[in-house]
């Protein structure tokens, strides 16, 4: 999403090549020109919120809208993992977390949010983040499947077809 004030979103927006997300559903005067959005960075030690020009927050804006979606996406997960009386709670981790542009890219965020010291981030990132383990578990399930009609290990069968064709039509050509 980029760093969250940007003068190249700004004038990509102004020329017309970056778009918001539902841009259609605003209810700004869409120029962005006297308009504010709030937008979190840090202050010392701390992480605030500010408001600044919508116009250079516009990547700030999209990640906002990104999350809410995400945030839905788990919530749904969630209910399902709850119907099947599981303990356990998906979270989404803080905007800060693990950056590697923008306001928080010099920082140490946990995932919840906390400013850590190097020493603490160094003994608790592999709680956090995916080791090399785990990335090369996830290269073996990644096997691909080319045969209409299969589905990977990893994918769940759909319970119908793209625009009502049927689960095993051949949607991508190959070769």
């Amino acid at each position: 999403f980029g760093s969250e004030i940007s003068t190249n979103a700004a004038n990509f927006y102004t020329l017309g090549l970056k778009g918001r997300f539902e841009e259609t559903k605003k209810t700004d005067d869409h120029l962005l020109k006297q308009a504010t959005y709030p937008v979190a960075e840090l202050d010392g030690e701390r992480i605030v919120t500010r408001d600044e020009p919508a116009l250079v927050s516009l990547n700030e804006r999209l990640r906002d809208d990104y999350v809410a979606d995400c945030a839905r996406g788990v919530a749904r997960w969630n209910e399902v993992i709850r119907k099947h009386g599981i303990d356990f709670e998906l979270t989404l981790p803080h905007r800060a977390f693990h950056r590697a542009i923008g306001s928080f890219a010099e920082v140490r965020v946990s995932p919840d949010g906390r400013i850590v010291s190097q020493a603490e981030w160094d003994a608790r990132h592999r709680d956090w983040l995916p080791t090399e383990d785990d990335k090369e578990y996830i290269q073996s399930l990644m096997q691909p499947v080319v045969e209409p009609g299969k589905f990977a290990s990893w994918i769940a069968p759909p319970a119908r077809g793209v625009n009502g064709l049927a689960v095993d039509f051949e949607y991508v050509r190959l070769g």
